[in-house]
């Protein structure tokens, strides 16, 4: 993935307060969760390594989201499948459903 992809595409300050602080607060945070904080902070690498280790329905909802803002619709339906979760309407904005996953992970 090149610097401009990497690039963190959300600007919800909020959420990524929330998810670092649960991140600092709890030793056994999932990977899902984690995944999203690195991607928050523009390391998709790091965000892909956590999800792909997380072989949870969560993981793969990340690892999708993940897939799909790569670019790779193809891998993305796989892991959205693997999530359980359909592929998001072609007006959601990888922004929209970067917070809609901080926020459902973050309420439980």
């Amino acid at each position: 993935m090149n610097s401009a992809q990497a690039q963190s595409p959300h600007d919800d300050a909020s959420l990524h307060e929330k998810l670092a602080q649960r991140i600092e607060s709890q030793n056994q945070t999932s990977g899902a969760l984690r995944a999203l904080w690195h991607d928050g902070r523009g390391d998709w690498d790091g965000a892909h390594d956590c999800a792909q280790e997380d072989k949870s329905r969560d993981g793969s909802w990340v690892h999708a989201y993940l897939h799909r803002k790569e670019g790779d619709e193809g891998n993305a339906g796989y892991w959205y499948a693997r999530a359980g979760r359909p592929m998001p309407a072609k007006g959601v904005t990888l922004e929209a459903e970067w917070a809609a996953i901080a926020r459902e992970l973050l309420a439980r």
